[in-house]
């Protein structure tokens, strides 16, 4: 059976951002590449985005107890056992 494809991750989505921003900064590339090369980035900035937006969803809905807004403040936990 085959494996669905995976979605890329954010880091990857990422690095293939910063791969196509440099070809389209290189004066070798043609104009129908760095077009092509626009229209991956076009998508892969929405795909970006999209995942920035369902993470911050997420961490709201984990913030969030009985509809307000629970705020905590943070301890490292690395600082906590320096003081000991």
């Amino acid at each position: 059976m085959p494996k669905k494809p995976t979605a890329p991750t954010f880091a990857d989505t990422l690095t293939q951002l910063e791969t196509l921003t440099a070809r389209l900064e290189s004066s070798e590339t043609s104009l129908e590449q760095s077009l092509q090369d626009f229209e991956q980035g076009v998508q892969l900035i929405r795909q970006a985005q999209q995942a920035l937006q369902e993470a911050e969803q997420k961490v709201q809905l984990l913030l969030d107890k009985d509809g307000k807004p629970v705020t905590e403040p943070f301890h490292d936990e690395a600082e906590e056992g320096a003081d000991e």
